[in-house]
């Protein structure tokens, strides 16, 4: 009889080293595991354990598309697409969350490197990321909201690439293309056992197709991430983007078919965006830096801290908008992990709190020059939430999640000029209702290669600063927050061992009060609440590798090596002596076990023997105490096999960051083990 026992750590982000935590109940199963982890809503777990409809593209994905833009790499994903209104001005869509957004990216929450990227006041600034700096990105469809605040669209987390330990090298390259199109960038990164630096700069430029839409980018990105101590991590990124372009305009229908590189043309009310000479120009810097501390194997603490600032100008048809903002804020999450009933137990509370001010200036547009002041406003916004989620494993394979947050958010507008309309200086002032935003999802996987899931969630999204206060320099008082609740099934698995992949979803997102926008005769865009809408679909996605190499990225793998079962192994917290740093161990069991841990359970492994038996070795990598043993981390294929039987070692990997603090040669090592 032939076993597979295949074993993975996924260690919490940033953990350097761990203290013992008291054993769990063996639910556990032989699984391979077939698709990569994520981080979802904040438990990191395998794709196929996580109850809710997720993509992931990564940098190789990015990398095989056009290196100018983001759109086609992520329009690969199903029920995603990226569009460009102007060159590099993004419209996010998730399951249709772009209708309130003619611009701009709203609806949708995103973080870069785990920091809030989405300002207070419901604007992402999405053209500040150029796509050589996006190592990979998870985008979580529907409402979020009981992890991540407002948003009935979705999630948007982006990632910088890692930089692999023992590695250091630099780059340099440049592109060229047509429309005027030149890119050049470098790169520089470094790491060690416990720290790693990445720095890399991109510039861009384009001409444009159409007219009026000349792009100039230039993008500087700094991750800095080190292991302060034995249960601490530090990460610093920094972002600095300088960008500017041109903003043709949209065209009719007949405009498009009489030429389609043309600007937006002039009309009796309003001269076109040529003769305005449209453009969107800002610089924004964003410092990040994130702690993570692990008090245990089963409880750590991550929290993240920012600050940014930004200047816009952007002139338009009839106004020329200045901006100059500050935004602070910070998120922390406490995660623990334990047992009910004997079932393993994973939970997570935390909150997030941001502050944004803006101070928004509004003249004439004279030609691409500012004119007469029309408005001055000075805008403050506060939002937070509070969190926490359940997610519970039950008998038969089945995963019960239930999670909410509770949300706050408050508009001050001070007008302190109005030159047209209001010279005296006035308030507005909004609070929002509270809101709570539940979700409970439940999931059964039926093997490695097949689960179903169903979730039912509630999220509201409340209205931007832009669309409170239009470009017309009035202040919509009356608009309303969205709110809705999302109703999906789904389903994802794997054939062929692995080699193709699929997965289905079903939504029907019931939507009120939903926020709808117009265009004025002047080209002001203004927004209205419009009653209900339903946005109901289904996703569906098929991938597949024609050529992999055997054992690479969750592809086809060798079948371990044929070992007789045995008896399971013992269950045990202890050891009989400290092991010595790099020493060769020699365990007694020379079967494999006869039950192997179940996905997202936990086991200890222990082995003992004289030093002098001889028997297949497993190779080591030990540091402890002279008290206490340090648990373990294991990274594992193949099973052991008897000694004489034919039969490879069992290839292991163990990992602490704790110096040997004794020389004491060992009889017996334990590891925890978490798949």
């Amino acid at each position: 009889m032939t076993l597979r026992y295949f074993l993975l750590l996924l260690a919490p982000l940033g953990a350097r080293a761990q203290t013992a935590a008291p054993p769990l109940p063996d639910t556990a199963r032989t699984v391979r595991l077939p698709d990569a982890t994520v981080t979802g809503y904040g438990q990191r777990l395998p794709l196929r354990r996580t109850a809710a409809a997720i993509g992931v593209i990564d940098a190789q994905t990015i990398d095989r598309f056009n290196p100018a833009a983001l759109t086609q790499a992520v329009n690969t994903l199903p029920g995603v697409r990226l569009e460009e209104r102007a060159t590099a001005s993004y419209r996010l869509s998730i399951r249709g969350s772009t209708l309130r957004s003619p611009f701009g990216v709203r609806n949708v929450k995103t973080y870069y490197n785990g920091i809030p990227f989405t300002d207070a006041g419901g604007t992402t600034p999405l053209n500040l990321l150029d796509p050589a700096i996006i190592g990979r990105l998870e985008v979580v469809k529907g409402p979020g909201g009981s992890v991540y605040g407002a948003g009935t669209g979705g999630v948007a987390l982006f990632e910088t690439p890692a930089v692999a330990a023992g590695t250091a090298r630099a780059s340099a390259g440049a592109t060229v293309g047509s429309y005027g199109l030149l890119r050049y960038g470098a790169t520089a990164e470094a790491a060690g056992p416990t720290s790693a630096v990445r720095a890399q700069y991109a510039h861009q430029q384009l001409d444009g197709y159409r007219q009026q839409s000349n792009l100039r980018r230039d993008v500087l990105a700094l991750d800095v991430r080190t292991a302060a101590g034995d249960k601490t991590t530090l990460a610093a990124h920094f972002l600095y983007t300088d960008i500017n372009y041109q903003l043709p305009g949209g065209l009719t229908r007949a405009q498009f078919e009489a030429d389609p590189r043309q600007a937006r043309p002039g009309t009796a009310a309003v001269p076109g965006t040529v003769a305005q000479r449209t453009f969107y120009a800002s610089r924004t810097a964003l410092l990040g830096l994130t702690h993570t501390y692990q008090f245990s194997d089963a409880l750590g603490l991550e929290t993240t801290l920012y600050g940014s600032g930004t200047a816009i100008r952007t002139p338009y048809l009839v106004d020329y908008q200045r901006d100059a903002g500050l935004g602070l804020g910070g998120r922390t999450a406490l995660r623990y992990r334990t047992a009910l009933a004997g079932r393993v137990l994973r939970l997570q509370a935390g909150g997030e709190y941001q502050f944004g001010f803006v101070d928004g200036r509004s003249y004439a547009n004279l030609a691409g020059t500012p004119g007469a002041l029309r408005y001055d406003d000075e805008i403050t916004t506060t939002t937070g939430f509070a969190f926490a989620q359940a997610d519970y494993e039950l008998p038969a394979g089945l995963l019960l999640t239930v999670a909410a947050s509770y949300n706050r958010l408050h508009y001050n507008i001070e007008r302190v000029s109005d030159a047209l309309t209001r010279p005296d200086a006035y308030r507005f002032q909004r609070s929002f209702r509270p809101e709570v935003s539940p979700r409970v999802a439940l999931l059964k996987e039926f093997s490695p290669a097949a689960s179903v899931y169903a979730s039912v969630s509630a999220g509201f999204s409340p209205p931007t600063v832009e669309e409170i206060r239009p470009s017309d320099g009035s202040l919509n008082g009356g608009l309303q927050a969205e709110r809705g609740v999302s109703y999906e099934v789904g389903a994802r698995g794997s054939f062929f061992a692995n080699r193709l992949r699929y997965e289905v979803a079903v939504f029907d997102l019931e939507l009120r009060q939903t926020i709808t926008s117009s265009t004025t005769t002047q080209g002001i865009v203004v927004f209205n609440n419009a009653g209900a809408t339903h946005q109901r679909g289904v996703e569906a996605g098929l991938s597949g590798w024609l050529w992999q190499q055997a054992g690479a990225g969750g592809g086809p793998a060798r079948p371990p090596p044929a070992c007789a079962p045995g008896p399971a192994l013992p269950t045990t917290t202890s050891a009989s002596a400290a092991p010595t740093w790099g020493r060769a161990a020699t365990p007694a069991a020379t079967a494999c076990p006869a039950r192997p841990p179940k996905p997202s359970a936990r086991a200890s492994i222990s082995a003992s023997a004289p030093a002098s038996t001889s028997a297949p070795t497993l190779a080591t990598k030990l540091a402890s105490s002279s008290t206490t043993p340090t648990p373990l981390r294991l990274w594992a294929t193949g099973c052991m096999g008897p000694a004489g039987a034919g039969a490879t070692t069992w290839p292991a990997t163990w990992m602490s960051t704790s110096s040997p603090a004794s020389t004491t040669p060992w009889t017996a090592a334990t590891a925890s083990v978490t798949t």
